[in-house]
């Protein structure tokens, strides 16, 4: 690693360096209710909404009791839509609120409510795991990128997770635009933070020029 990329490093990490479920609240483990909602903050993420009205509106499901699949399965339509509004996710609300209900069934139906055996299926294949979230109503190809992003953290088959937007934040703040040099710039402990940076750079205006003047400073 250059002195230059260390620095960027260095100021990604300080400036940016959350993930998203560590914004929501989640303490993401390898274990069924984190993970699950982690799954409910990837959907939410996918939607073209601010992050920011993601994470608050995640919150607002969780706090209403719908952070394991038997409670989203079980909550009303209409309660998800109100606790979807409560987090300003309005746009959106009614089709979400369908679709995590949906979700909700498939995965106590298909999995047991355990994520850990869709991982289990995957037989570690992280392209695999990502087809196999898809497989979830509202999770497109984008969703499942968040989620395995987050997740590499603590499914290590995962990981480098380095995906097109991870790599668009890399260039726009002077690092290598490679995958596995991008990888290697960090231990796998500090992926998740890493990539979580990189894409907040990628879809933040001002996001990377603050990172490049905070390095050079």
């Amino acid at each position: 690693m250059t002195q230059n990329e260390q620095r960027t490093v260095h100021a990604l990490l300080g400036e940016y360096g959350t993930t998203y479920a560590e914004d929501a609240g989640i303490r993401l483990r390898n274990t069924p209710q984190p993970l699950y909602r982690l799954l409910v903050l990837s959907c939410l993420l996918s939607a073209r909404i601010r992050a920011g009205v993601a994470v608050t509106t995640a919150r607002a499901l969780f706090h209403a009791g719908m952070g394991s699949p038997r409670g989203m399965a079980d909550a009303t339509w209409q309660q998800r839509v109100d606790a979807l509004g409560e987090g300003g996710y309005r746009r959106y609300d009614e089709s979400t609120a369908t679709q995590l209900g949906d979700g909700a069934r498939r995965l106590l139906d298909t999995y047991g409510g355990d994520l850990r055996g869709l991982r289990r299926e995957a037989d570690g294949d992280a392209a695999r795991i990502g087809s196999l979230l898809q497989r979830f109503p509202g999770l497109g190809p984008a969703g499942a990128a968040i989620f395995l992003r987050e997740v590499q953290g603590v499914w290590p088959e995962a990981a480098p997770y380095i995906d097109a937007k991870v790599v668009q934040g890399a260039g726009l703040v002077g690092l290598p635009k490679d995958p596995s040099r991008l990888a290697r710039l960090v231990g796998e402990p500090q992926l998740p933070r890493f990539t979580a940076a990189l894409v907040h750079c990628a879809l933040e205006k001002g996001a990377a020029q603050q990172v490049r003047e905070h390095a050079h400073a």
